[in-house]
């Protein structure tokens, strides 16, 4: 099934790349938007409209570029793997739906906020709702993705599995982790965004002690399945390159107390970004564990890759973009800096 040799060896090079940037674009999205999806999860917790609708405002600059990189990775996948692209996208399809629902739910509930009058408190649960789900249904397909799928052979690899393969016991639990991870995360972040006399503040305070265990709990068992789950997990962090594995868990650890400090003494924006460090050097963990394949035990990133031409193409067009995207990222978190009161308004 291998089309490797069509590859020549510049291109070889321009698949690592684009994998790599994919993978650049998905932990954007997490870093970013699951700040956003924490914040909506935390707001199912304090029923104050008024509350709901101040954190609402905190990302009302900024929420719709933040998912944007979700957009833009799918878009990625379809323009370099595209053979990942169409039995993982089968293979996933109804918890993708279920994403794609929670995030409308979400967006509408966002704008409708405002707007309405007699119904505000059915588009502020939605906003809580819409977040929620979002986070667990993504959380799934991360723990389906880990698992592969079967496929067919040639002429082109197709998923040939049931419609319910992704529900397991270890998808389901890795949705798990992924709520209790976005829950910190808002946390973290609502103390960035507001002043430390608000309502929220105080309540976000207490919010992220108690996430930050669950979270560190829910994580280390996710590595402990993975370990015991997987073998190509198990191979490569017990492998010849262990001392990677070594490194990278000592410079998580080493965030993880950085953060952990950071917040007790209220050095907020500090601690968010420690929390990004977090996730980055995870996530670039994972990927390292992954290679070369792009879905485990069902494609590496060579029998997924898009002919040289194509994959050429691709790039010319594409790769311009990205750092005009990351520079607008850049250009709304410095604009939408300033604190905000618990009596701000999404409006």
């Amino acid at each position: 099934m291998s089309h490797i040799m069509e590859l020549t060896q510049p291109y070889q090079w321009f698949t690592v790349i684009w994998w790599l940037l994919i993978g650049l674009f998905v932990v954007l999205y997490i870093i970013l938007d699951g700040a956003d999806l924490g914040s909506g999860i935390f707001s199912l917790f304090h029923p104050d409209s008024k509350e709901r609708g101040a954190i609402m405002a905190s990302m009302a600059g900024t929420w719709d570029a933040n998912e944007t990189w979700l957009v833009v990775a799918g878009g990625a996948i379809f323009g370099t793997f595209p053979l990942a692209y169409g039995s993982l996208f089968h293979y996933l399809m109804i918890p993708l739906m279920v994403v794609l629902w929670g995030i409308i739910l979400r967006a509408v509930s966002l704008e409708f906020h405002h707007h309405a009058h007699r119904s505000r408190r059915i588009w502020d649960w939605g906003f809580g709702i819409g977040s929620l789900v979002t986070s667990f249904a993504a959380g799934v397909c991360l723990g389906a993705f880990l698992q592969g799928f079967p496929i067919s052979g040639s002429p082109v690899p197709t998923f040939n599995g049931g419609v319910l393969d992704f529900l397991t016991p270890f998808s389901l639990w890795t949705g798990f982790t992924a709520v209790i991870a976005a829950a910190l995360a808002g946390g973290v972040y609502l103390r960035a965004r507001f002043e430390r006399d608000s309502t929220i503040y105080a309540q976000a305070m207490i919010w992220t002690d108690r996430m930050f265990y669950l979270a560190l709990a829910a994580i280390l068992g996710t590595v402990l399945w993975s370990f015991l789950a997987f073998p190509w997990a198990r191979a490569r962090w017990i492998g010849p390159e262990w001392w990677v594995f070594i490194l990278a868990g000592a410079l998580v650890l080493f965030a993880t107390w950085s953060m952990r400090r950071a917040s007790h003494h209220q050095q907020d924006i500090r601690a968010m970004l420690w929390l990004g460090v977090i996730v980055f050097i995870n996530f670039g963990t994972m990927m390292a564990t992954l290679y070369p394949w792009f879905v485990p035990g069902t494609l590496t990133i060579f029998d997924a890759a898009n002919p040289s031409n194509s994959l050429a193409a691709f790039s010319y067009s594409m790769l311009g973009f990205i750092p005009v995207m990351l520079a607008y990222n850049f250009y709304q978190a410095w604009i939408f800096r300033a604190r905000l009161q618990s009596l701000a308004a999404y409006e």
